[in-house]
């Protein structure tokens, strides 16, 4: 029988990956590798933006979004998991990990938000070309930035807010990584209504993510198919299809992190696609939007011409 003692301990334990020792450091190493090129690319994209004053329009200010929030993620998960990989107790206290689930949640979150406008920015800009420097511009976009971050941040905090009311009669954390899920199961008490807030909360983001992923895709296909314009099909392929591809990476990894939790028999399957829901998306992001977006891959391609020229 499980004990239903409340344990006042601050210090918690964090399951973690079963590696063994001869993987432990080339494991280690792989995600200091997959972290850096992360920062790397995205602070890279972050000041180049920042610094060309032709690149200050709306669509960049939202690549700028995707790039502040995988940093924010990954930052928050990968140091901490590298640090547990190498280290004989993997103790954490519990402040640090409710941190770590509010930040991971605002993550997910605010991903969904944001490729949410940027769908909608696609539309504008494949279905109403002439109009779309009136309807998306920098004051719209900020204030649609401004309300998913905040939207995302509210939801969250209901959500962690509702466990840390919770006493605790567990200190280890079943997980690789402290998200809400691991942290109210630490509790005996009845857990009813965190389930349904985060069942609420699970089906407004994704329902309301993938609905609009939808409607935006469906209404662009629609307009293809109408003027059948080659020059129209292409730059809709062009811009969409990088985004598809990304939103459906982390959806599907998001979805299977739900998922498996409700099956424990499978643990290092749930920790490997929320690994990788935060650090797929993260290092692709910079190369393919970077790539498709030609002002700035030119603008890559300049600097890296004026750096070999100088040398």
């Amino acid at each position: 029988m499980e004990s239903n003692i409340t344990i006042s301990s601050n210090v918690l334990k964090i399951q973690g990956f079963n590696v063994s020792p001869q993987f432990t450091y080339p494991l280690f190493f792989l995600l200091l590798f997959v972290y850096f090129s992360l920062l790397v690319s995205n602070i890279g994209v972050l000041v180049l933006i920042i610094t060309e004053k032709s690149l200050h329009q709306p669509m960049y200010i939202l690549f700028c979004n995707l790039s502040i929030n995988d940093l924010i993620g990954n930052t928050v998960l990968l140091p901490r998991l590298m640090t547990d990989i190498i280290s004989t107790e993997r103790l954490i206290t519990y402040n640090q990990c409710v941190a770590q689930a509010f930040y991971s949640h605002t993550f997910g979150s605010a991903s969904h938000m944001i490729l949410i406008i940027m769908a909608v920015d696609r539309y504008v800009a494949i279905c109403h070309p002439l109009r779309y420097s009136s309807i998306m511009t920098t004051r719209t976009v900020i204030g649609l930035s401004t309300s998913a971050w905040g939207t995302s941040i509210v939801l969250v905090s209901i959500l962690i807010g509702l466990t840390v009311r919770l006493s605790r009669c567990r200190s280890v954390i079943q997980n690789a990584y402290c998200d809400n899920a691991s942290l109210f199961k630490l509790s005996c008490e009845d857990v009813s209504i965190n389930n349904i807030y985060g069942l609420f909360f699970t089906v407004l983001l994704f329902s309301s993510s993938m609905g609009s992923i939808v409607v935006t895709y469906f209404r662009i296909a629609l307009i293809c198919w109408i003027k059948k314009n080659k020059e129209l099909n292409n730059r809709a392929l062009q811009t969409c299809a990088s985004h598809l591809v990304l939103y459906l990476i982390m959806l599907w990894s998001g979805f299977l992190t739900i998922i498996l939790h409700r099956f424990p028999n499978y643990p290092d399957l749930r920790k490997i696609a929320y690994i990788l829901f935060h650090v797929v998306p993260a290092n692709l992001n910079p190369l393919i939007y970077g790539m498709q977006t030609r002002s700035l891959r030119d603008k890559i391609v300049q600097i890296i011409s004026r750096r070999v020229t100088q040398s």
